[in-house]
């Protein structure tokens, strides 16, 4: 069960959240951070996200044969479709998953902790795209991990929206199951 209560945690992870958390306060967005144990997978999350109802994300930080980084953002059930994103997107060629190392060195991040809040340490241009996945994005609270995969913050997506601009970025909204079928090239957040 998760809790929003503060209890033992790593110095740096707890750092990492309030570094977040302050970012958002600073934009006016309000936040609700839950604290459990380090989730690497959507299947471990789901016994946690019970106590925090809304769209729950897997996050995809991955290259096009260019080496162009995109960080594809998606509602944990969405079977994402990358080479239609990619396509979508105007990626070149198909998407890869990125190395850790080069995660690290991009995002700040370690594996099994990607969300779109890393942006804060990777403002614009780091990645050429970062795509929010419209299964998601209409859910009235978004859920994402502050940095650390400790802990699980939820935002409304205009909050969301409105930290990753503040870093940038212009998200593209599009259907991350099959953008093309769905007869869209993505749209620019509103």
């Amino acid at each position: 069960m998760a809790s929003e209560e503060a209890t033992a945690d790593h110095p740096d992870h707890a750092a990492d959240r309030a570094r977040v958390e302050a970012r958002l306060a600073e934009l006016g967005v309000d936040c609700r951070t839950f604290q459990h144990p380090a989730i690497m997978t959507v299947d471990e999350g789901r016994a946690f996200k019970a106590d925090m109802p809304g769209g729950h994300s897997k996050n995809l930080f991955v290259k096009d044969k260019k080496g162009a980084l995109a960080l594809v953002v998606a509602h944990c059930d969405t079977r994402v479709d990358l080479v239609a994103v990619g396509k979508a997107i105007g990626a070149k060629g198909r998407f890869s998953f990125c190395s850790a190392d080069l995660m690290r060195a991009t995002l700040g991040i370690e594996p099994g902790s990607v969300t779109p809040f890393a942006v804060m340490n990777a403002p614009a241009p780091a990645l050429s795209w970062l795509v929010l996945d419209s299964a998601l994005m209409r859910h009235e609270t978004v859920w994402f991990h502050p940095l650390r995969n400790t802990a699980s913050t939820g935002v409304d997506p205009q909050g969301l929206l409105a930290f990753l601009r503040a870093f940038g970025y212009e998200p593209v909204v599009l259907d991350a199951s099959s953008p093309l079928l769905a007869g869209a090239r993505g749209e620019v957040a509103t």
